[in-house]
């Protein structure tokens, strides 16, 4: 059987309730958000049962991906979680830590023009992913990463906007996918 990859977003933190840009700003979860770890592990048990049992977890190593990966870890019994470079969320720039819900587009637009690149997201969560299979090839696989970045490398594979990722929410994508050229300027 082929590589099986389930992204997930991280749970809620205060800044998300917030409506704040967090980017690579260190976040911990809040109790929503763990309530929101757990509900994505019940998920991923399910799956798991439908396609045979997880074998790795892996997130990006900012803490309140950790932690979600530890609260779903310890309900599907892999307690072996590898924090990866290149899975942390789009960098924000001076929009990191500022509310943008209500925000005009033009004040949005100034703050996103300080941020990482889209392409740039992409292409660093395609490297990793790609190292990850190639460490671990044939594996079932649980990635818990940033909404942003989720949004952006699914968009990019399946050549597609894609919508915003929920906190907690579960995104199983084709390990295949990740060996086609990303065509640059995807939608993400």
């Amino acid at each position: 059987m082929g590589t099986r990859i389930a992204l997930v977003r991280h749970g809620e933190t205060d800044w998300n309730a917030e409506g704040r840009l967090q980017g690579q700003t260190d976040i911990p979860l809040n109790g929503a958000g763990r309530d929101q770890a757990e509900t994505a592990a019940r998920e991923l048990e399910r799956l798991g049962h439908d396609g045979g049992a997880w074998d790795l977890l892996v997130s990006s190593p900012l803490g309140r991906a950790v932690e979600t990966a530890s609260i779903i870890g310890d309900r599907l019994g892999l307690h072996a979680i590898a924090p990866v470079e290149g899975l942390q969320e789009r960098h924000y720039g001076a929009g990191e830590g500022r509310v943008v819900a209500g925000m005009d587009r033009a004040t949005l637009d100034a703050l996103l023009a300080t941020a990482e690149p889209e392409a740039e997201v992409v292409d660093r969560a395609v490297q990793a992913l790609r190292g990850i299979v190639c460490a671990h090839p044939g594996t079932k696989m649980i990635v818990v990463a940033h909404g942003t970045l989720i949004r952006l490398l699914v968009g990019s594979l399946r050549g597609v906007v894609h919508p915003r990722v929920l906190n907690g929410e579960v995104v199983e994508i084709d390990a295949d996918m990740l060996a086609a050229p990303v065509p640059a300027g995807a939608p993400g």
